[in-house]
């Protein structure tokens, strides 16, 4: 059965599935934290729509601050990642150090994004090591000497 989020989400549907309050949620809009991708609130009596979308990134912002990340780095951590590394903040993975260090991959690259994108380690990604020996062992021969002797 597929679902049809097309008509988007209220804001008291987004407060409900993430455990952030009506105005939390309302102030993020108002200071383009978190704002509603479907439709926007126009003046008194418009209903802000959220995306499925919209709604993960706002509980990636509440993950933060009930980690002890400070509001002002939290949106510090979502604004690099936005902007300086063009990384969608639904789809990211984030490691919290403390409440002080938020890092994430990118380019292969472990970055703190309260340092502005600075990055803290080099990531290898194990599955490009193990294809790189795989096909040197088979062009050196030894992959079928190995499999031989086995």
């Amino acid at each position: 059965m597929k679902m049809d989020f097309s008509e988007g989400f209220s804001g008291a549907t987004v407060c409900r599935l993430t455990g952030v309050t009506y105005r939390q949620l309302d102030y993020w809009a108002r200071t383009d934290l978190v704002t509603p991708s479907i439709a926007s609130a126009t003046g008194s009596g418009s209903k802000r729509r959220y995306s499925y979308r919209d709604i993960l990134e706002v509980k990636v912002v509440k993950s933060l601050l009930d980690a002890g990340v400070a509001l002002a780095r939290a949106r510090q951590a979502v604004d690099c990642l936005r902007d300086g590394l063009g990384v969608d903040l639904a789809t990211a993975s984030l490691v919290l150090t403390s409440s002080q260090s938020v890092l994430a991959a990118s380019n292969g690259e472990l970055v703190d994004l309260l340092r502005g994108g600075q990055g803290v380690f080099n990531i290898v990604p194990m599955s490009s090591v193990v294809a790189e020996i795989d096909g040197q062992l088979v062009t050196d021969g030894d992959l079928t000497d190995a499999v031989r002797s086995a």
